[in-house]
């Protein structure tokens, strides 16, 4: 039997390039604001994370995959964020990952083992300049997805990946011309940066069978640049 997976946010980026990547064993939904070049087998949701209720009703009884996509690159000096700014990265990233794991609980918790899947930055392991709102956002969904990862033991695996600068439309203004992306390329151990599909192929891996004795993880893929020192 098909497994389902929904999707919330996976119409750009790393979350389409993860359902390319998975394969026909899965029902794929996904909930996002646009739906532009999705294949026609996924079903989509309008759904914007900051101000809708999630549509169930389209959904199936059962969901065996969850993987929240929605992120935000907000990067500036501490002096220059304001109040307003942390709010609205907290909310993107974090409080809208609480409030659509919420409306779809009851779903999970139908599956013999249901598998989530939730997106960090390589800066709440390094501590980064200009990462302050970001890296917050980000390390609540890490101590989030191990505790709730620990409560749910065995219904829920939970992991995250935690990927360095990867070439999507999220981060086109750090990577918007060939001398910006050579210097972020040697930055990185493997001198490159990562692509949504280096990102896709592990969440594939999460959703699967084949990391069945895999949870409460924080992945760093990451071209290396979270562990190794070359400079």
């Amino acid at each position: 039997m098909k497994k389902n997976i929904l999707l919330i946010g996976g119409s750009h980026g790393i979350g389409k390039s993860i359902i390319e990547t998975l394969d026909s064993d899965y029902t794929i939904y996904v909930a996002s604001r646009t739906e532009e070049d999705l294949p026609e087998n996924v079903t989509h949701i309008k759904y914007d994370v900051t101000q809708d209720a999630l549509d169930t009703e389209t959904l199936p009884d059962v969901l065996d995959g969850f993987v929240y996509c929605p992120g935000s690159i907000n990067l500036k000096p501490f002096k220059m964020l304001s109040e307003e700014t942390f709010n609205e990265d907290l909310q993107l990233n974090f409080m809208g990952l609480i409030k659509s794991l919420k409306a779809v609980e009851d779903r999970l918790k139908k599956s013999d083992q249901a598998s989530l899947v939730f997106f960090s930055t390589v800066a709440v392991k390094m501590g980064m300049p200009f990462h302050t709102s970001v890296a917050a956002a980000k390390g609540a969904i890490e101590g989030f997805a191990k505790a709730l990862a620990a409560e749910y033991a065995p219904q829920y695996r939970v992991n995250v990946i935690a990927p360095s600068l990867t070439d999507t439309p999220l981060a086109s203004r750090l990577l918007g011309n060939e001398k910006k992306k050579e210097k972020m390329d040697e930055r990185h151990p493997l001198k490159r940066v990562g692509t949504p599909q280096d990102i896709a192929k592990v969440a594939a891996f999460l959703l699967s069978e084949e990391s069945s004795w895999v949870t409460g993880q924080i992945l760093g893929i990451d071209g290396g640049i979270s562990t190794l020192n070359i400079h």
